[in-house]
């Protein structure tokens, strides 16, 4: 199972410095989240090139990485993650985790922050309470920062930026592992959303580009 992960200790993902983990984890979506071929989207179009980001947010290593990477653009006045299932589910409990055990060496945790994880369902609860959203109540007002995998129209992180908001939640920022650079941004710009992605598709495809030519 080795060669299901990369060269890198725990120990050392936990210590490199943030913009230090950004070349692992490219490498990381170009070991087969990454593909080029003719594919159909969730949002009905078509492209020349699909990303999993799932592949990465499942993976051991993957989740370490983005749970720091992500904890570092999130607002100091944050008191929970959110996002829409399934995309965002591990990247929520991610970077929650990240934020509460530090670097996971000091007895008080470096940088420690309580972010709760709260998880977006796309219909409501067929049962029990019916809600769409799962995850502890929080005060009414509270700020919670959106996350999403991979951002192409935006719809699917503003899907969870409606229901947060119809909780009475204030949502103050929607960051994403990768932006497909292909409409979500204007898109969140046009309801006053701040913005960003950790990668453009551009910089996973010049990535993508090197790794294969070596």
């Amino acid at each position: 199972m080795d060669q299901l992960l990369i060269d890198a200790p725990a120990a050392t993902l936990l210590s490199l410095k943030t913009d230090e983990l950004r070349s692992p984890l490219l490498d990381l979506f170009c070991r087969g989240a990454y593909q080029e071929g003719d594919f159909v989207l969730s949002s009905g179009q078509r492209s020349t090139y699909y990303i999993n980001g799932k592949l990465v947010t499942l993976h051991p290593q993957g989740a370490l990485m983005v749970g720091r990477l992500l904890l570092d653009l999130v607002p100091p006045e944050t008191v929970a993650v959110a996002g829409l299932t399934l995309g965002a589910d591990p990247l929520v409990t991610a970077v929650s985790l990240v934020g509460v055990y530090g670097d996971g060496q000091s007895p008080t945790p470096k940088g420690q922050r309580t972010l709760f994880p709260l998880i977006i369902r796309k219909e409501a609860k067929g049962h029990g309470t019916r809600a769409y959203i799962e995850g502890l109540e929080l005060p009414s007002g509270s700020s919670v920062t959106v996350l999403e995998d991979v951002v192409t129209t935006g719809q699917s992180a503003l899907k969870a930026v409606d229901r947060l908001q119809a909780a009475g939640y204030q949502v103050n920022q929607i960051l994403a592992l990768v932006d497909r650079q292909q409409g979500g941004a204007e898109l969140y710009q046009s309801h006053n959303l701040p913005f960003q992605a950790l990668f453009t598709i551009k910089d996973i495809q010049a990535h993508w580009a090197t790794v294969n030519a070596a």
